[in-house]
């Protein structure tokens, strides 16, 4: 629930934008509820026939679901940011992809014109693997 303390500071704002909402609502109804938050939500449910966490969304919106001009700005730039790196990942994916395609081609063309010699070369990277985390696992 939206604090009391927040609408009495922005009442002139709420005021008129529960008047923009609900027409129906007097200034008297208004004027009514001044003092209490929960009583502002009675009186426009009692006038509106408007459910209560309708009305509560309404209030936070109005108070709380402000954004400046600077946050509007920020948030604009981090959407194009967004949109920018987005787009040079699709580019660069779709580039890695095609050259991992051909470096994958080219192996295999040589794992099969040189067999002997690719089972030696996985052989020795194989036992520096090993020796590596044998090493890593003492310390």
């Amino acid at each position: 629930m939206i604090s009391q303390d927040r609408i009495q500071g922005h009442w002139d704002e709420v005021k008129g934008q529960l008047r923009s909402r609900w027409g129906q609502l007097t200034d008297d109804d208004l004027q009514r509820a001044k003092g209490s938050a929960e009583h502002l939500v009675g009186v426009i449910q009692a006038k509106t026939g408007e459910a209560r966490h309708e009305i509560e969304h309404f209030l936070h919106d109005v108070l709380g679901g402000r954004v400046s001009r600077a946050g509007q700005q920020y948030s604009a730039a981090m959407q194009q940011f967004a949109d920018e790196a987005s787009d040079y990942a699709r580019r660069n994916y779709r580039r890695v992809a095609s050259r991992s395609g051909d470096y994958a081609t080219r192996l295999a063309e040589s794992v099969r014109e040189r067999p002997a010699e690719s089972l030696a070369v996985a052989f020795g990277l194989g036992i520096a693997a090993g020796a590596i985390f044998l090493f890593r696992g003492r310390r």
